[in-house]
């Protein structure tokens, strides 16, 4: 007899309890995958410093790779989020770049930018956490081209997909290269460096060319 069919539906409170282990977990990985890379993060390190045991971790997270999975994704989420509720301004190209500033903040910040790389590195070398990082890039894209797309034909242009991808590839190599910039070179001008970004956004979409 399958009892599952009348077992009642989890609680509100339930729900949120899960939710809150879940941030727990995954606030603690993060502080983990900085300061011990993703080889010297052990589950029981993570547990460790979630304060529940490594049972629980297994209950929400199959596995590291699970986990940074659900890293990504937090953060995918954030930045989709912003993206499109740029598209949704009354003049998407003068909001994008008064954003920007705050991400050259977010880029130069010692601490994200340690999770990106060590991320990044790991999916140099596994096959699963590359698998990760570039489902979460071609989402994180595929909402960068189509803010570009509106922005450009705000100010008159119509571009083809191939052009558009090019110029949201330049811009994202810009924001990316920002995390190593920061490591090695700790001391940078922060205001000069998002003034100078800010005017390379200005340019790129109201180029005609």
């Amino acid at each position: 007899m399958d009892m599952t069919a009348d077992a009642p539906p989890p609680s509100v409170d339930e729900g949120s309890r899960a939710a809150v282990r879940r941030t727990q977990i995954l606030d603690a990985a993060t502080q983990c995958f900085r300061t011990c890379g993703f080889h010297g993060a052990s589950i029981a390190r993570i547990s460790r410093l979630a304060g529940m045991s490594t049972g629980h971790i297994y209950h929400y997270f199959a596995n590291k790779e699970a986990i940074i999975a659900a890293i990504v994704q937090r953060d995918l989420e954030r930045i989709v989020t912003v993206w499109a509720e740029l598209r949704a301004s009354r003049d998407v190209r003068e909001t994008m770049i008064a954003l920007s500033a705050e991400g050259v903040g977010d880029h130069l910040d010692a601490d994200a930018a340690k999770l990106r790389l060590e991320i990044i590195t790991e999916a140099a070398r596994n096959p699963e956490v590359a698998r990760i990082v570039h489902a979460a890039d071609c989402c994180c894209m595929a909402s960068l081209i189509e803010t570009l797309r509106i922005a450009r034909q705000m100010s008159g242009m119509h571009d083809d997909d191939a052009t558009l991808t090019s110029m949201a590839e330049v811009l994202a190599a810009i924001f990316e290269g920002l995390s190593i910039r920061t490591i090695r070179n700790p001391g940078l001008d922060r205001e000069a460096l998002a003034a100078m970004v800010q005017r390379v956004i200005r340019w790129t979409i109201s180029s005609p060319d």
